[in-house]
Formats: structure tokens, sequence, C-alpha cells
């Protein structure tokens, strides 16, 4: 089991958590234009490092709030989270467009 640092509560037991895939990915600006191909783009790829990772977690049975953390794949290291709007690697909450 992982020990996942939520900001708000502290490191709590990964069940507690639901996992939201891939940090930082932005919702497209008017998906009704997009072609078939690149909704699906959109929907279903995603990187897959081995390495360190930006994701997106919810606490569902404890905040109930979204956060980012970074996560080595290969070892479940854990490096510090930020809020879900953040930039990558500067704890500030990004502008303008959004992350998902």
């Amino acid at each position: 089991m992982l020990l996942i640092p939520c900001p708000w509560c502290g490191p709590r037991d990964e069940a507690e958590f639901r996992y939201g895939g891939q940090a930082h990915v932005a919702y497209p600006g008017d998906p009704g234009a997009l072609t078939d191909e690149e909704w699906a783009h959109y929907l279903f790829f995603r990187d897959n490092p081995k390495g360190p990772f930006e994701e997106r977690w919810n606490h569902t049975s404890g905040c109930r709030r979204w956060f980012n953390l970074t996560r080595d794949t290969a070892t479940n290291e854990i490096w510090p989270t930020t809020s879900a709007g953040a930039r990558p690697g500067t704890g500030t909450v990004a502008t303008g467009g959004g992350s998902r």
C-alpha cells in the first residue's frame, strides 16, 4: 500500500483515495470542433513513463479535495503535493486554459 500525503489531511492510506489520471491535461477549448481522432486522442492517450509522473488524486474518504502529486512509477516514491490547478513543479495555480 502507498502512504499518500494529502495536502490538507496529512499522510493517509492509499485506500482513502481515487486515482484521477495524468495531471495537467487541458480540456479542449472547443471540443465540438475536434475530429473523432482528436477527441479520441484527448480521451485515451496519456503518457506512460517509467520514473517520475505527475498524477491527480482525490481524497474520497477524507476532505474530498483534488490535488496533484509526483510519483515515481518504478519505485512508488512520492514527492510533495500541490493543489489541483497548480503548474508542474511550481506550486502556483495556473491561470487561463485550466488543468483537467
